[in-house]
């Protein structure tokens, strides 16, 4: 099979990433094997192929947000039939016994994997999957717009989760990529006032054309005070102008794995009157069922740039530098054969 593999990260328009051919992966016990569709872009995979994110293995093929069908079970696999339709996210082992395991907190398991950083990922024509990690697709989405459902959507919905703010309140949404524009649409769906901040003009035109009652500048003061934020951009200058914009007892929810560094912070501009600074990390099974239901009964509008699967790195580069309008998704034609 292709796949697309992590050669030596570097900056994106360097071309870091190969298209190389490797054997089909097998099913182990539990596992099931998955013919891929279509495997959304996330920032996370440009974290990988840079660098910002530290490879857990050589020639690591990245992609976290696979739709597929099952195409073969391996030993006491039994969850799901030869030709369902399955999605594979960031989530896919956890160690079950640890204290947070055993709390429900397997999001803080403190032996996980992830795909596409200790396993091979979606940028490729197969994956496997242990079957208790893999999702069922709410039918109303088709596989392109279905696959950033499976991180963007499900991390972006444990951030506001974390942001804490009541139906009728008013959320600040700091960048409005692929997980922002998922998110937002959730807390507007909850009666939420949402407030974008973002460099991009197209990004805030979409917040706009999505419900966002006001959208300015990445820095820019919202016109009122929020009541949470969430800072979806990896970018930690933007954590002081969240924090400022925080009324009191507010909350600023971090949603991304890798963040530049946070310049200091004044106790009494940022964080006085129980102002609070949170993080995420990954996301419980029990999240992401919960998100795919939500979005199925709002009929979440997932906004997509596709690409073909020869494209990859075309896609990272458009990431990148701010050209991707919602989410990027590679969509794999099964008669097709990408040359190497």
């Amino acid at each position: 099979m292709q796949a697309w593999v992590v050669r030596a990260p570097s900056p994106i328009d360097e071309g870091p990433l190969s298209l190389v051919e490797r054997p089909r992966p097998v099913p182990g016990s539990h596992e099931v094997l998955v013919q891929i569709v279509a495997c959304g872009v996330c920032r996370t995979d440009l974290h990988l192929a840079e660098g910002d994110l530290e490879p857990h293995f050589d020639g690591a093929t990245p992609g976290h947000e696979v739709v597929g069908r099952v195409v073969e079970t391996g030993e006491g696999a039994t969850r799901f039939a030869i030709g369902e339709r399955v999605g594979i996210a960031w989530l896919r082992r956890t160690c079950g016994s640890c204290r947070f395991c055993r709390s429900g907190a397997e999001n803080l398991c403190v032996d996980p994997r992830f795909t596409g950083w200790d396993d091979h990922g979606g940028f490729a024509q197969y994956a496997v999957i242990d079957e208790a990690y893999a999702y069922r697709i709410p039918e109303r989405f088709d596989d392109a717009h279905a696959a950033p459902l499976l991180c963007a959507g499900i991390v972006g919905y444990r951030a506001l989760k974390r942001a804490g703010v009541p139906p009728g309140g008013r959320l600040g949404v700091y960048g409005f990529g692929a997980s922002a524009h998922l998110a937002a649409q959730v807390a507007i769906a909850s009666g939420v006032e949402v407030y974008v901040c973002t460099r991009s003009p197209n990004a805030q035109q979409l917040a706009l054309e999505l419900g966002a009652v006001w959208a300015g500048e990445a820095a820019e003061p919202p016109p009122v005070p929020l009541q949470g934020a969430v800072l979806f951009a990896p970018v930690g200058d933007l954590v002081q102008p969240a924090l400022e914009a925080l009324d009191r007892g507010g909350r600023l929810s971090v949603a991304g794995i890798h963040l530049s560094d946070v310049p200091g912070l004044d106790y009494q501009r940022h964080l006085f009157h129980e102002r609070e600074l949170v993080s995420v990390t990954a996301n419980t099974r029990a999240d992401g069922e919960e998100f795919l239901a939500v979005a199925a009964n709002i009929g979440i509008r997932v906004e997509i740039n596709e690409y073909g699967f020869a494209e990859a790195d075309r896609a990272l580069v458009d990431l990148a530098h701010d050209r991707v309008r919602g989410a990027a998704v590679l969509s794999m034609d099964p008669g097709s054969s990408p040359a190497l």
